[in-house]
């Protein structure tokens, strides 16, 4: 964190379990100039996030952000991506490639493949690849629909309930988990300059957004079949600052941290 100063910006992260806020965390970790302080909040039996994050945002998800910069109105920012863009883009530029090619700057084409990754993925990982995840979570009763599987109803309809929800896995989330799982395969073996990382050899903001959906989905990952993306995922998973940053809201909450609920 940095050294604590009245001319710096102070960021202030509504956390909340088992939401997708510790990647804010460890990107926190990551910035530069910054002061930074965590409030904590816990769901409630329903799942739900408390209703005081409501008063913060109107949507009362998390993770959300307050920027507070000297004589400046304060920013409440929501969305993961969005978050990531803006704090990168102001205090963890070294977290973003380079964009334009030598000589190349500003032409239509013109962009370096690492850049071209990095804006991909600033989409991807939510639009795309979260979709499966957490219908997967609820299938597999990490959320409430595993009841579509175990419901108390009579002997002779339990067999269709199971096989609504067996169906689902077999017709929809092998064949996403399969097409997403060898594209991020494919990708790794082909980072730039034959990098460990999605854009090359250094680590990037779209890592940090990605640590999520791999780490809570590494069991669906079958290591014989995707060995680069089993090592990606070992890799974001023992990060040292992601380390550090867990440590972190392991102290503030005086509980181990889950990945998801």
């Amino acid at each position: 964190m940095a050294e604590t100063s009245g001319e710096k910006p102070v960021v202030t992260l509504y956390w909340l379990n088992g939401s997708r806020a510790q990647r804010i965390v460890w990107l926190l970790e990551e910035c530069k100039d910054i002061d930074y302080k965590i409030e904590v909040f816990k769901r409630g039996e329903d799942k739900f996030a408390p209703k005081e994050l409501k008063e913060v945002h109107p949507l009362g998800k998390s993770p959300l952000i307050k920027v507070q910069a000297s004589g400046m109105k304060p920013l409440i920012i929501a969305e993961t991506g969005a978050i990531i863009e803006y704090l990168t883009e102001h205090f963890a530029t070294h977290l973003i490639p380079k964009r334009y090619q030598d000589g190349m700057e500003g032409k239509v084409g013109g962009e370096t493949e690492q850049w071209l990754r990095y804006r991909f993925y600033s989409h991807y990982v939510e639009g795309s690849l979260m979709t499966p995840l957490i219908l997967s979570m609820f299938m597999d009763g990490k959320l409430d629909l595993q009841s579509i599987r175990n419901a108390p109803v009579p002997f002779f309809i339990k067999p269709i309930t199971r096989s609504i929800a067996n169906n689902v896995d077999s017709a929809f989330l092998n064949k996403e988990f399969k097409t997403h799982f060898s594209f991020l395969e494919s990708q790794l073996k082909s980072s730039p300059d034959g990098g460990q990382y999605l854009c090359g050899k250094d680590l990037t903001a779209v890592d940090i957004f990605i640590s999520f959906p791999l780490i809570a989905g590494k069991s669906k990952v079958d290591a014989n079949a995707y060995p680069t993306l089993t090592a990606y995922t070992k890799l974001l998973e023992g990060n040292e600052v992601l380390q550090r940053s867990i440590k972190k809201i392991e102290d503030l909450t005086g509980e181990p941290y889950k990945v998801a609920p």
